[in-house]
């Protein structure tokens, strides 16, 4: 009699939860074997409501890579993230659009195979400085840096998106629109002006920046932070304003190459904070801002203008002061946000803001 019940309640309970499903009402209907819980059954609360298709376009990867050719999507694991999206109104404000669970491809997995061919190799070989341009059939642009997709302490974070369900509040019950296309999404950005629907094409670039570099330079010192804007200077750092507050990071800081360097906090103000003044948020900036940090023996690193300035997650990028005519001062950048040190520029000298 008790082995009976045993079977009869996982019956019971898939029974309850079907009567439960929403009626069908659109084409794109759920492809996953994910069974919705829409009576909260479970500990979930991502699984809700119906999950359905968006069509995958063909995506093209060229660029500088010595493989560039088609994605074959159906090589590659599916990956789930949560999102509240929203997005930059006229009056300079922002507009919350919904929150949803994305299903999708990581361009972690997209690009994985792909073989890096450096065009400033001669000059500078490390991959920090690369990025990723990604343009859309209607020829909207968004950029991210080399370091998002493989340096983060979570992966898998940018997708490329097959499927969508909304998470709907359990008591106000808001159906948020939902999306029709494919699209990029960033499951780590604050405002999300980067989820541009239908990618088509993801061009690899390096930052076009030519610096001499001096490997091993040491003593190494540079008394102030040179500010581009393109071409232009726009301004220059020898101090930080006092008005900003001072920050301790506690953190394992372990290098790609070297392994453990340190368990010691660092102490520093956020650099948005900093820089925000001389480069302000808005669209362009959001979408296909690249940025540029140098240090003093040429060593630098690529970052988007939006995993500096428009995060979610609170893992910001540091920007530290020592003593005057310390070794590796003034100023050095330590990235809160990266698993490993490689993109923790020491004896920051300039700073490149491009498109």
């Amino acid at each position: 009699m008790i082995k009976n019940k045993t079977i009869l309640l996982p019956v019971i309970f898939l029974s309850l939860i079907s009567c439960n499903q929403e009626s069908p009402n659109n084409q794109r209907k759920n492809s996953l074997t994910q069974i919705i819980d829409s009576t909260d059954m479970t500990n979930n609360f991502y699984d809700n409501t119906e999950t359905y298709n968006l069509p995958v376009k063909e995506l093209i990867v060229d660029g500088e890579i010595a493989n560039p050719g088609k994605v074959d999507f159906s090589s590659l694991p599916k990956h789930s993230v949560i999102v509240k999206e929203t997005l930059l109104d006229s009056a300079g404000g922002d507009r919350f659009t919904g929150a949803f669970r994305y299903d999708g491809y990581s361009l972690f997995d997209i690009l994985e195979k792909r073989i890096i061919r450096k065009s400033n190799a001669v000059e500078f070989s490390p991959i920090i400085d690369l990025y990723i341009e990604i343009e859309n059939d209607k020829g909207e642009k968004v950029v991210f840096s080399w370091g998002e997709i493989y340096y983060p302490n979570n992966l898998h974070k940018i997708l490329i998106v097959s499927n969508v369900s909304r998470i709907v509040p359990s008591k106000t019950k808001e159906l948020w629109t939902l999306p029709e296309e494919s699209k990029i999404v960033v499951a780590s950005d604050l405002i999300t002006e980067r989820n541009i629907s239908n990618p088509v094409r993801i061009t690899v670039r390096s930052f076009p920046i030519s610096v001499s570099t001096t490997k091993g330079l040491s003593p190494m010192y540079s008394e102030k932070i040179l500010l581009f804007n393109g071409k232009k200077q726009i301004g220059e750092l020898t101090s930080v304003p006092e008005s900003i507050n001072t920050e301790t990071f506690n953190t394992i800081f372990y290098g790609r190459g070297k392994g453990i360097h340190s368990t010691t906090p660092f102490y520093g103000v956020m650099l948005k904070d900093v820089l925000l003044k001389y480069y302000p948020v808005g669209r362009e900036n959001l979408c296909s801002g690249i940025m540029c940090i140098t240090g003093k023996d040429g060593y630098r690193c690529a970052l988007s203008y939006s995993e500096i300035f428009n995060r979610n997650d609170q893992q910001e990028f540091l920007l530290i002061k020592s003593a005057a005519g310390e070794d590796g001062g003034l100023f050095r950048m330590f990235a809160a946000s990266d698993f490993f040190s490689d993109r923790a520029i020491k004896s920051v000298s300039e700073v490149h803001l491009g498109f």
